[in-house]
């Protein structure tokens, strides 16, 4: 897979899936292009991506990677969209591209 080639996809597409309530403590980290490392929290999730809460203003299509601070969830993710919170950061959209593990800890099977 190629990254970074081709025009931005905006974020207009309806979900296939319905995002969870859920705030979880993440890091989010840069690439080369934009390094840096930033300990925040998700607002809602699902299987495919997460809205995260950050300091920092991303770029459509920028990737970074995402991981729980609890349990052992990590992802590559994409930035499907960055949307400005007055006083609060930005909200940013991302998509999972190669997630593995679990979002919590001590999961129970039924």
């Amino acid at each position: 897979m190629r990254f970074g080639m081709g025009v931005p996809k905006p974020f207009t597409a309806s979900r296939r899936e319905r995002r969870v309530p859920m705030e979880v403590g993440v890091q989010i980290m840069g690439n080369s292009a934009s390094p840096g490392k930033e300990t925040t929290f998700t607002e809602n999730v699902s299987s495919r991506g997460a809205r995260v809460i950050s300091s920092r203003r991303w770029h459509i299509n920028d990737r970074l990677t995402v991981m729980t601070m609890t349990g052992s969830f990590r992802s590559l993710a994409r930035v499907a969209y960055c949307e400005l919170i007055p006083n609060a950061g930005f909200a940013v959209g991302l998509e999972f591209i190669e997630a593995s593990g679990n979002w919590v800890i001590g999961a129970v099977a039924n």
